[in-house]
């Protein structure tokens, strides 16, 4: 491979595809796009609220037909999600101490008995102990904005907000996940 390729490689994977993106999920449209209702004289071109994000989503819901009635749940769930992915680039980047305490799978069989693996916590039980802070923050600040777009607003994006909202609130009572 050419120097010029592997360059390309690098940069359309890995800075794009795995920083760029989650970055501009999370602040764009759960923090600019929630917090430009306060300012009436901000103006959000309708191709980055609208246009963009659809074809984006229909593109990626082309590819699977049968579950095409699911794409508003999971574009609203998948900007829950780059909250979570924004958190751990900035992590991994940082080189934070924490790095290492995402599980993604447990390992079973002579890995376990060996305790080389953290001890994984009990389950919650309790409704407050399955309360995620984050979550309920972002969930009610952009429920906050929903609800003052909808009292003094001139557009009708406190629509998308509300959905928004619920679904950073449903994430935040710990409704979904294991």
């Amino acid at each position: 491979m050419t120097i010029w390729k592997k360059l390309y490689v690098i940069y359309s994977f890995f800075f794009v595809r795995k920083i760029i993106v989650h970055f501009f999920t999370f602040f764009f449209y759960c923090f600019i796009l929630p917090t430009s209702v306060f300012f009436p004289e901000v103006n959000i071109p309708t191709w980055s609220t609208v246009y963009f994000p659809f074809m984006i989503t229909l593109f990626n819901a082309i590819a699977t037909p049968r579950s095409f009635y699911l794409v508003i749940f999971w574009v609203l769930f998948e900007n829950v999600m780059a909250m979570h992915r924004t958190k751990g680039t900035f992590i991994g980047l940082l080189e934070g101490g924490r790095v290492n305490e995402w599980v993604v799978t447990e390992k079973l069989g002579d890995a376990l008995e060996t305790k080389l693996l953290p001890q994984v916590r009990k389950p919650r039980n309790g409704f407050l102990e399955r309360i995620n802070s984050k979550e309920m923050m972002v969930g009610i600040y952009i429920l906050c904005c929903a609800s003052y777009n909808l009292v003094f607003g001139k557009t009708v994006l406190y629509i998308y907000l509300y959905m928004q909202a619920l679904a950073f609130i449903i994430a935040g009572i710990g409704f979904i996940g294991t």
